[in-house]
């Protein structure tokens, strides 16, 4: 394709609709290396075991569904996102989940009672160690996977960007969390690959996950897509570092 050619098909790419956390578009085209653990096993572990528990910002709910055999009896969502807030709601309140709209970050309160959870899931979602800690009933668990700091940093400088959240570490948070009065039962880092198979693909996930490069567009970014289209011309794809990590906690 001309220049042209590509700036149309990377337009189209961009207009893509995205729902929920769902990168089904991507399938064979984007390819993330497995981590050594299994979040999703492990969740489905730990809600067997379960009377109450609540995923903290569950975007469409497309892995909570993933894991309804493994309900507990009672199970709360957050989601703040609205779209998918409402997504959430479409899929999960007809099966007896409640959807709470919650803004989670590092440092502000969570809306429920002291020692309201058995059980706490987190997948790339901010969290609170002090609320996450009040929040969770004596010998109840908090389970996290991470998106790490500086995951796909050289896809970020590759736009002449920075990290948004250069310290989104265990170094940061396990400390915080034993702060708060948790016990560390499991701590693991990864670093794997992140692989697109054309620049469009990646087109389509800069859309997606806009804090990546933030402000990022076809036509204000072109400079920088003909440059990976090169790259992607002279190897075949395009690589980046994936890098994430997982804390299990429990408290007394």
């Amino acid at each position: 394709m001309n220049r042209e050619e590509l700036l149309a098909y990377w337009m189209r790419e961009e207009q893509q609709p995205f729902e929920g956390w769902d990168f089904a578009y991507l399938d064979g085209r984007m390819i993330e290396d497995e981590t050594p653990w299994d979040y999703m096993a492990r969740a489905a572990a730990l809600m067997d075991g379960s009377a109450i528990a609540i995923d903290l910002d569950t975007g469409g709910g497309e892995r909570l569904l993933g894991l309804r055999p493994h309900w507990p009896p009672r199970l709360l969502t957050t989601e703040e996102y609205p779209p998918n807030l409402a997504l959430a709601r479409q899929r999960l309140e007809p099966l007896g989940v409640q959807v709470i709209p919650v803004h989670l970050t590092d440092d502000d309160p969570m809306p429920f009672a002291d020692g309201a959870f058995d059980l706490i899931l987190n997948r790339h979602a901010a969290f609170n160690p002090t609320e996450v800690a009040r929040c969770l009933a004596p010998r109840g668990t908090f389970l996290t996977q991470q998106v790490h700091g500086l995951y796909a940093w050289d896809l970020i400088a590759a736009f002449d960007a920075r990290p948004e959240w250069p310290d989104a570490t265990p170094a940061k948070y396990v400390p915080r969390l034993q702060a708060a009065g948790l016990t560390i039962t499991d701590v693991q880092e990864w670093q794997g690959r992140l692989r697109f198979t054309d620049v469009g693909a990646l087109v389509y996930y800069l859309k997606a996950v806009p804090w990546t490069v933030p402000g990022f567009s076809v036509a204000t970014h072109q400079h920088y897509l003909f440059a990976l289209q090169k790259r992607w011309e002279a190897e075949g794809e395009l690589r980046f570092v994936a890098w994430k990590y997982l804390i299990e906690t429990r408290k007394a």
